[in-house]
């Protein structure tokens, strides 16, 4: 494996460790982020004036002369496979997919082949820079299997580094269309009494509690409000079907991004996402509420009724704005319109 050779001077005033003078002094065509500096300083492929230094707390000195010993990106153990993929947007940073919905994201042990990863790594081919040491695609966020939408992936370690901040930060613009049970109206005097949920301008549900892994089914999250991860959802309701009204299509956005997020904390508020095979979306509607066709097409309903709309960020390399919309799938389209009558 072929290695390549980078040369840079510390400028005036360096932060006092040698890790973080490095990443701010680094050159940006080195494309190289601040997790993959550590481990390369940790392996000892920096140099400062000649010297190997492997302490990432060094002190370092204006001036100094640094060399990184950098192995070219080896391929990943991950297989490419020619699978169709839609793609929203493209360039040498990144891109933007529209998964659809029973695509896992990132090969796992249940489903070890025919995921995003392995179409990402068939599409680019061998043009890919690479991602910490590995030719592989940069998963900064990840959608469930059964979730449709837009997921941004990173191709180099400067895009992946950036993206992964801006989604720290919650900076990142994301909408879901979702089509729940129930309409979750400030009116209703039950959401009133569930802990974790209030009302904002607007007629705006606004759930905050913690989450974490279900002490039993590992397959779930749990609503907690000591312990486990800070979240919070919001949603409005876009339209509501049924007399009286049984079902909803809500907007939901995040401050944070959970795993299960939006379909654990509809479900905590008692809206449960049609569909939903682990957080209880199937449920019995009123008999007369609506015509047997539309009760028929929720009954039917494979899958959480759930798909990420709206992505926006800054290009993590050019700093431009994006925002990117992908219109609902065909079978949440086919729900609607059945809703509807």
């Amino acid at each position: 494996m072929g290695s390549r050779r980078i040369e840079f001077v510390i400028a005036e005033n360096p932060p006092k460790r040698l890790d973080k003078a490095v990443s701010r002094d680094v050159p940006e065509e080195a494309s190289l982020s601040r997790t993959r500096l550590a481990k390369l300083i940790e392996a000892g492929a920096l140099t400062v004036d000649g010297a190997v230094v492997q302490d990432p707390k060094a002190r370092i000195e204006a001036g100094a002369q640094v060399v990184i010993e950098v192995e070219e990106a080896e391929d990943s153990h991950i297989g490419p496979e020619d699978i169709p993929l839609e793609i929203i947007f493209e360039d040498d940073d990144l891109i933007v997919i529209n998964k659809p919905a029973g695509m896992v994201v990132h090969p796992a042990p249940g489903s070890p082949s025919g995921t995003l990863v392995n179409a990402l790594l068939h599409h680019f081919g061998g043009t890919l820079s690479g991602v910490g040491g590995v030719k592989r695609p940069g998963i900064v966020h990840r959608i469930d299997k059964e979730t449709s939408g837009l997921l941004v992936v990173a191709k180099s370690d400067a895009a992946h580094q950036g993206l992964a901040v801006q989604f720290e930060k919650h900076t990142v613009e994301r909408y879901y269309r979702a089509i729940c049970y129930g309409v979750p109206d400030a009116s209703d005097p039950r959401l009133r009494g569930i802990k974790g949920t209030s009302f904002e301008a607007g007629n705006i549900l606004k759930i905050t509690t913690q989450l974490a892994r279900h002490k039993t089914d590992r397959q779930r999250q749990a609503v907690l409000f000591q312990g486990g991860r800070h979240a919070v959802t919001r949603a409005r309701i876009v339209e509501s079907f049924g007399t009286p009204p049984v079902a909803a299509l809500v907007e939901c956005w995040l401050e944070t991004g959970r795993t299960h997020q939006i379909r654990v904390h509809m479900a905590h508020a008692g809206h449960g996402l049609i569909g939903d095979p682990t957080y209880g979306g199937r449920r019995k509607l009123a008999a007369k509420a609506l015509d047997e066709t539309a009760q028929a097409a929720v009954r039917a309903f494979p899958r959480q009724a759930l798909h990420a709309a709206v992505l926006g960020f800054d290009h993590p390399v050019t700093g431009a704005a994006l925002r990117f919309e992908a219109p609902l799938p065909q079978d949440m389209a086919d729900l609607l319109a059945a809703l509807r009558g």
